[in-house]
């Protein structure tokens, strides 16, 4: 059994009301632990997704496939826990802010805080537990990931925003059906499928990317803080809060809640 996209509504209502409770401490400790719980699937992304170099010059797709398949890690971790995940939230609090149920700012104020929490957490995880300790220190991790940085901070404007838009729709429809699921078998294979789908297409979602660019940059890549920024965050994070509150979370409730015709 499945909620219905009005019941899902409700469920965003509640947590919207269960967000502006907290504390902004809180709310930073949770974001904090979402972006380390981000770069932990990214981390397995990579692991998996390029370790078999010779099959996947052979098998393109393969490769896409398999990071896909294990990045998802990641957002069930963030959901299941409770954690505080910028991309999700452009989705979740649109439709409070749509119906007054909380003050129009509050999302801008805890974007903001959980945005630099997540890059916080991910970064502090890619440190400490990536770079220090020598795991993509040898082929085929060490050239894969410098070539992801690189590769990703050279995306025209237009491009990284686009494909941001793209990554964070399927992030926070991920995020609906594991709403709409009443247990939990359900929320892992709805949370599951879209994030899937984003990897293995190649979109653009910031919070990952606060593991890839800088465990890249950490590993020698010819990438800049500066480049990072603007090049990639900047344009990616944009097209995220598109994605996310325009295509799901403004679209849902416009559709779902407006109640009857006079």
């Amino acid at each position: 059994m499945v909620r219905n996209p009005k019941e899902v509504l409700e469920q965003t209502y509640q947590m919207a009301a269960s967000k502006y409770g907290k504390t902004w401490s809180q709310l930073f400790l949770l974001g904090i632990m979402a972006g380390a719980y981000i770069a932990i699937g990214g981390f397995l992304s990579l692991l998996i997704g390029k370790g078999f170099p010779g099959i996947s010059e052979a098998n393109p797709a393969l490769a896409k496939l398999l990071s896909g398949a294990m990045f998802p890690v990641g957002l069930i971790l963030v959901v299941i826990t409770g954690a505080e995940l910028f991309t999700s939230n452009n989705a979740v609090l649109i439709p409070a802010v749509v119906k007054r149920q909380i003050p129009a700012l509050f999302p801008l104020k805890l974007w903001t805080v959980v945005y630099i929490a997540n890059f916080v957490g991910a970064f502090a995880f890619t440190y400490f537990l990536v770079h220090l300790t020598g795991f993509v220190d040898a082929d085929p991790w060490h050239s894969a990931i410098t070539h992801i940085a690189e590769e990703k901070t050279s995306l025209p404007f237009h491009v990284a925003f686009l494909r941001g838009i793209g990554a964070n729709w399927l992030v926070c429809l991920a995020v609906w059906l594991g709403l709409a699921a009443k247990d939990f078998t359900g929320k892992m294979f709805g949370l599951w499928w879209p994030v899937m789908t984003f990897v293995a297409m190649g979109f653009e979602h910031s919070i990952a990317n606060m593991f890839y660019i800088p465990l890249g940059m950490l590993q020698g890549a010819s990438v800049s803080w500066a480049s990072f920024a603007i090049d990639n965050l900047l344009p990616v994070t944009l097209g995220n809060i598109v994605g996310g509150g325009l295509f799901v979370g403004a679209f849902h409730v416009f559709v779902f809640d407006r109640g009857k015709k006079e």
